[in-house]
């Protein structure tokens, strides 16, 4: 008898539970509009690492310790990794630039991405390093800009200035304002 009251309150219990889950009528619509009114993320992503790739070649890596995903978000979708970000991207000869930052703010529909304190990018290449506190990054035209301070580093030159923009591997540069800056030059002979 004992072993039949068990059965049947299982019973009970697991249709109590399937009841309650059909009865919450609420689509995923609506529940993304709430979230969104409240601005709440849709997802949470914890230890990022997520690889891009073209033709077989990886060309962007994304590592960070959290991201979160306002996706439903209807004027400007986005992603936020609140807690530091780095992305290492890969040329098609597999040299590599590393950007960290502490923060990062990445809008999917115009894939510009706001990276900002602590931000440091490096040419693996020719060790060329950037830093700043911030800077905006065009995923599409690789592309890279800031009008904060900035101090740039490379094998013979460290150049400090306000306004910035570059390629993202440092090759093509334009400074807006350079101030304490030491730059060597070679003479023509």
């Amino acid at each position: 008898m004992r072993k039949n009251n068990s059965n049947i309150l299982s019973n009970i219990a697991a249709i109590f539970l399937v009841a309650m889950f059909f009865s919450c009528g609420n689509k995923i619509k609506e529940v993304e509009d709430f979230l969104a009114d409240k601005n709440l993320p849709i997802g949470e992503v914890k230890n990022v690492y997520l690889i891009h790739t073209d033709s077989g070649r990886i060309n962007t890596k994304l590592i960070a310790p959290l991201m979160l995903d306002f996706s439903n978000r209807k004027e400007h979708p986005y992603s936020e990794f609140p807690n530091g970000i780095k992305i290492v991207s890969f040329d098609k000869k597999g040299d590599s630039v590393i950007l960290t930052a502490d923060y990062s703010i990445s809008f999917n529909k115009t894939s510009i991405s706001e990276v900002k304190n602590n931000v440091v990018v490096v040419n693996e290449t020719d060790g060329s390093k950037l830093m700043t506190d911030q800077l905006f990054w065009d995923a599409n035209e690789h592309y890279i800009y800031t009008e904060k301070k900035f101090i740039l580093i490379s094998n013979a030159d460290t150049i400090k200035g306000i306004g910035f923009e570059s390629n993202e591997d440092l090759s093509k540069v334009n400074m807006k304002s350079i101030h304490d800056s030491q730059i060597y030059v070679k003479e023509n002979q």
